[in-house]
C-alpha cells in the first residue's frame, strides 16, 4: 500500500473518500504556462499546492461519494500497465486497488462509475489487464457517460496510446454502460452539474446533503491558481474561452458556502471558496 494519507469529509448524510493514486511535480509550463513567480508569489495562500522548487503538484486521485445507500467512484485515475508512451503516466504500477480496499471499498462494493471526462488520467482504471485483456475493474458497477464525451474521445487523438480500446471500450462490450444527460441525478443527494471547455461533455459532481454542500470539481478547475486567475487555462482545454467562463459562472454559483474538491489538488485537497477582489481564494 502507499504511503499517501486518505481524506474524508462529511457532507451532510453523505461521505466523500479521497484515495490517490501518485501525485507529481510538473512545470507549471507544462500545463498552465500563463503561470509565473509573481503570480504564486502574491497568492501566498496557494503554497500548499506548489512545491518549494516552484513546480506545480498535481494529485491524481479517485473520490468515492457514500449516498443513501450508494457506492460511487468519482474519476479512475490513470491505471496500472497501460501503454502511455511516452509519458510519466507510462505503464504505471501503483497499489490503488489496495488503497482503495484499506480505505474500505473493494472493487466489488463499488455500484457507480463516472468519469467527470475521458481524458487519460481520469478513465485509466475503468479496466484492468486480465490474461492479456482489458477487463472491468468494477464488476458490479454501471459506468456513465455522457454521449457526447464519448463522440469527442473517438474523434480527439490525445497522443498517448489507445484510450478509447483499452479503458472505455471493454466496458461498453461488457453491457456496463448507461448514458447519462447533463443534471442526471445518481441520488436525490448526489447530481451532475455540466461545467463545458476543458472537453465538450466535461462535468462536475454536486453534493447537497442535510443542508451542506459540496462539489468535486474534475478538470475544469486544474490546480487552485485559477481561482486567482480564471482566466489562466489549461494546454489541454478543447474551448478555453468557454473553460474561463464557466470557471467564472462556477465560482459565483457555488459561493463560499461550498465544499470545494479538486480533482487534482493535492492535499488538503478541499476548501472553500473567498472573494479577493475580482476572483477568489480557496481557504482550506
Amino acid at each position: 500500500m502507499s504511503d499517501y494519507p486518505i481524506l474524508r469529509w462529511k457532507v451532510g448524510e453523505a461521505r466523500i473518500t479521497k484515495v490517490v493514486e501518485c501525485v507529481q511535480k510538473w512545470p507549471f509550463s507544462a500545463l498552465l504556462p500563463e503561470v509565473t513567480e509573481e503570480l504564486l508569489a502574491t497568492h501566498d495562500w496557494l503554497a500548499p499546492f506548489v512545491h518549494d522548487d516552484g513546480r506545480m503538484l498535481l494529485s491524481f486521485h479517485a473520490l468515492v461519494i457514500e449516498s443513501q445507500g450508494r457506492t460511487i467512484l468519482v474519476d479512475t485515475c490513470i491505471g496500472n500497465d497501460k501503454d502511455r508512451t511516452p509519458h510519466v503516466f507510462d505503464h504505471l504500477q501503483t497499489p490503488f486497488i489496495d488503497d482503495l480496499a484499506a480505505a474500505g471499498f473493494a472493487v466489488g462494493d463499488v455500484d457507480t462509475v463516472f468519469c467527470t471526462h475521458l481524458h487519460v488520467d481520469h478513465v485509466g482504471w475503468n479496466t484492468t489487464l486480465v490474461d492479456g485483456r482489458w477487463a472491468p475493474t468494477f464488476p458490479r458497477a454501471r459506468y456513465l457517460l455522457d454521449r457526447s464525451e464519448l463522440d469527442y474521445l473517438r474523434q480527439e487523438p490525445q497522443g498517448l496510446g489507445d484510450i478509447y480500446g483499452d479503458s472505455v471500450e471493454p466496458v461498453l462490450d461488457a453491457g456496463m454502460v448507461d448514458f447519462v444527460e447533463a443534471d442526471h441525478r445518481l441520488t436525490d443527494e448526489v447530481w451532475l452539474e455540466a461545467t463545458p471547455g476543458h472537453t465538450p461533455g466535461h462535468h462536475s459532481v454536486r453534493i447537497r446533503s442535510a443542508g451542506a454542500d459540496a462539489v468535486i470539481t474534475g478538470d475544469m478547475t486544474h490546480h487552485p491558481v485559477q481561482m486567482a486567475r480564471p482566466d489562466i487555462c489549461s494546454t489541454a482545454d478543447w474551448r478555453p474561452e468557454m473553460a474561463a467562463a464557466t470557471r467564472r459562472q462556477a465560482y459565483e454559483r457555488w459561493g463560499t458556502d461550498t465544499l470545494v474538491i479538486g480533482t487534482h489538488f493535492a492535499a488538503p485537497t478541499a476548501g472553500r471558496l473567498e472573494r479577493d477582489g475580482d476572483a477568489w481564494r480557496l481557504v482550506c
